[in-house]
Formats: structure tokens, sequence, C-alpha cells
């Protein structure tokens, strides 16, 4: 059976009331405003899709990889790219937790571990090594499997991060020089004049340019991944949950609400709500939550604010970040917190984002509004593992990633079979546990962010990141 490519719709559908919420997030629509289950903007746009049958029975292969999001999508479908006989199992419908549901900024680095913190924290060559991994090589990959799966993902090159305070403009050029000592030559600094070329507002002081980073549909690209690997015989079984894992005769057992997966190799790709699975190796993680809005239909239409349609984020503490969507919209993102607001705390905070950054525009309405959870680690990098050589995860995305899930799906499938040790070099990067972090999360986020605010507003020249 062939599955269809995913089809990006010009106009997003507004008669679909359910959506797939996963772990509790909410999906709001301005159409349906009594409801919080409608689909988000990203599932919204995507025409019509099929399903997977769930797991009935017990079965066998080579390497069975749990979630299929990015992460698990792209590892699955590498390893059926090499030949290796690989199920993809998914608790809900594909796409439907965080790799359908972020903000598509494709971002070059690690969060709060970038070219500086490489080059600090790690040997010059292995400094340079990973910032190629998680830019460079990230980004290229991205165009690779669009090119070679003849896949539409509204992908665009090019990002922006833009400076809130004068001040932050020395630290945005400490960044540039921390890439041109490990070979990146290409971001640059604009002054306030020529940012204006790109977005048409006057919060900002300066940006860097950077052609490495962009944006696209995330949604699009992980069914996209998840379609080629089924069309390459790869096996997919969506609503089949996993709820433990074991070693047994030298194999790895998972079970499921379906039945027992017997693998040589597991990959665990998923996040807060399977944390149990290896709950070791995600005590380094703690979860948040974090929303997305998409405006309805720009007056003048969305070039009239953001000319170049490059995808574009601050430097506040919790950053904002926006770029331009079909339909003349804006998506716009921002915010976190240790436990999910209210749809109207967040439709509030939006409205407030909205008329801070474009006052010259008419009232903005939010159309499409949604929350989703993901997990943060102490120090920004996800944190990688190999277990026994058997078991291999990936936990902690920090909201920063979506680029980088999709290589590092790669170097997991490289590293089963043997081929480089670039998830090894992921392995590496230290990720201390957070004792308790799980309980503590709604009560130590916020006063962390209180903390950080407040030395923010002692020190408005300093960049701070969250």
């Amino acid at each position: 059976m062939s599955h269809p490519k995913p089809v990006i719709l010009d106009q997003p559908r507004t008669d679909n009331p359910l959506s797939s919420n996963s772990v509790g997030d909410w999906s709001w629509q301005r159409r349906q405003p009594e409801r919080s289950d409608s689909e988000n903007y990203y599932q919204a746009s995507v025409a019509e899709r099929g399903s997977y049958p769930a797991l009935d029975g017990d079965a066998q292969c080579e390497v069975l990889v749990i979630g299929a999001g990015l992460l698990g999508a792209s590892t699955a479908l590498h390893l059926a790219e090499a030949g290796v006989e690989t199920r993809l199992i998914e608790q809900d419908r594909v796409g439907a937790s965080a790799s359908g549901r972020n903000g598509g900024q494709l971002t070059p680095g690690l969060a709060r571990w970038e070219a500086e913190a490489m080059a600090q924290h790690l040997p010059s060559d292995e400094a340079a090594r990973l910032w190629r991994f998680t830019a460079q090589e990230s980004m290229a990959l991205i165009e690779a499997i669009t090119e070679r799966y003849g896949l539409a993902l509204d992908l665009q090159r090019g990002h922006l991060t833009a400076a809130i305070h004068p001040g932050h403009l020395a630290a945005l050029q400490e960044g540039i020089d921390a890439r041109r000592r490990l070979g990146d030559q290409e971001p640059e600094l604009l002054t306030r004049d020529a940012l204006q070329a790109h977005v048409v507002t006057d919060a900002y002081y300066g940006a860097v340019l950077d052609p490495v980073g962009g944006h696209l549909h995330p949604l699009a690209l992980t069914l996209g991944m998840v379609q080629a690997f089924a069309n390459l015989g790869g096996h997919l079984h969506e609503q089949t949950s996993a709820k433990a894992i074991r070693h047994r005769g030298g194999r790895v057992e998972v079970v499921t609400n379906g039945g027992l997966i017997s693998a040589e190799k597991v990959v665990v790709a998923t996040h807060v709500s399977t944390h149990q699975l290896l709950p070791k190796q995600a005590r380094a993680t703690i979860p948040f939550y974090s929303y997305v809005a998409v405006t309805g239909p720009i007056a003048g239409g969305s070039a009239a604010l953001m000319p170049t349609g490059k995808a574009l984020y601050d430097t506040s503490l919790q950053i904002d970040y926006y770029r331009r969507v079909r339909g003349e919209r804006l998506l716009f993102g921002g915010s976190g917190s240790g436990s999910r607001w209210s749809i109207d705390r967040a439709r509030q905070y939006f409205e407030q984002r909205f008329q801070h950054l474009f006052p010259q525009q008419a009232p903005f309405e939010i159309d499409y509004l949604w929350s989703g959870a993901a997990d943060l680690t102490a120090r920004g990098p996800a944190a990688s593992h190999c277990i026994d050589e058997q078991i291999y995860s990936v936990f902690g995305w920090s909201g920063h990633g979506v680029a980088q899930t999709v290589r590092i799906g790669q170097a997991i499938s490289d590293a089963i079979r043997g081929d480089n040790d670039d998830f090894e070099m992921l392995c590496r990067i230290p990720n201390p546990s957070i004792p308790f972090g799980r309980q503590l999360a709604p009560f130590a986020i916020p006063i962390g962010i209180a903390l950080l605010e407040l030395r923010a507003r002692l020190q408005p020249s300093k960049l701070i990141s969250f």
C-alpha cells in the first residue's frame, strides 16, 4: 500500500472540530471558541491523511523505534533506507505531540549551548564538529530529505535574531565571532535600519541575519518522513503505547498495549508523556509548557509586516518568535510555564505581544491557539544516552531542535549500524540530573523565571536566556 505525501493547504480547514491532543495539550479555534480540542493550525492546514493500524499481537524486528515524532521518524527512515528491519510505534497519531505543535523555526546550535558555549566546554576541533552537526549538517539534511522524497514543506532559508536592547548587540556580535572561530562565516549583524527591510517594527535595535537557519511546516516534515518510511516497507503502528522495557535473552522486549515486541535494539524517541520508560535518563529533564498562536489574515498582507518572509526570534528572556505562514497569516510563539496556562491567559498574552510589536496594524484576530508540552534540561542541550549498546534515547529538547532532531535521528541510525561516532559525541555532552524535577517544575520554573526577570531588569543590557 502506497501512502500519500502530505499536502499543505492554502487555507486551513475550520470544519474538523476534533484534534488529537497528546498529554493534556489543548487546541482552540476562533470559529469554535467553546472547544479545547479543535485542530491546531498545522493539523488544519494539512490535507486529510490516512491512519496506520494499531499493533495487534506480538512482533519481532531488528530495531524498534518508540515515538513517531521528528526524532523517531528520522531514525526509522534512515534505518529503512539502509535496509534495517524497523518497526515504529506511536502512542497517539503521528505528530500529535511536540513535533506537530512547535513553532517550525530552524535555528542552528543547541538550546543555551551555542557556538560560544561549545568553544568554552570542548576542544576546538570537537566544538567545530559539534557546531557543523547542529547547524550546516542539520539544515542540509532536511533539504536532502525534502528533495529525495519530493516533499512540499514550505521550507525557507534565512533567520533573524533581533535585539530588544542596544546592549544585546554586543552579545550577538560575540556569538558571530565565536561561530567564525568554529569555521562558520555566514551570519552578519544588521543595523536597526537594515532590519526594517525584514520586519517593520520599532521594537528592535538590530539583529543577526543567519542564512543557515530558516523555517518550515513541522507536521508536514514529520508526516513526510513517516510516509517515506512506510513506502520503504517499514511497519508503523499508531495508537500503540509502550508500557515497559526489559532485557531478555540478549534482546530487548517492549510491552505495549497491543502486544509484545522483541527487538535487537530499541530507540526511545519520546518526551514528557513516557519518561517512565527510562526514568534514570529522564531525570535530566523537567516538563514545561509553551504556546503558539496563528493570526487571521493580515490586512494588507503579512508581507507588510515581514517583507522578506524570514523567521525571527528575539533576545528577551523568554523569546518571542514569529514568521509568516500561508493565507497572509503570522504564526507567533513565546513564553513557557511550569504548569499549563488556560486558553484565555495564552490569548491575552499573544494579543499584548502583537500590539507591542506592530502597533501600526489594526487589532489582530487570533484564529488558532494551542499549548504544547516539552522537556527542559538544566543546561539546554538534549540529554543523549546509549544503554548497553542496545537502547538509545534522547530527552529534553528545551524548545530548540527541529533541524537538530532530524540530524540526531540520522546519527542514531548510523550508531546502530556502526557507521560513525556522531551519536557518541552527543552522549558526551554533560547533562546533570534534576532531583525531583518533575514534581517541582510547577513551582521551580516560575521562581526561576521571576529571578531571571529581576536580573534582566537590573541589568537590561545583559543578554539573559531562560
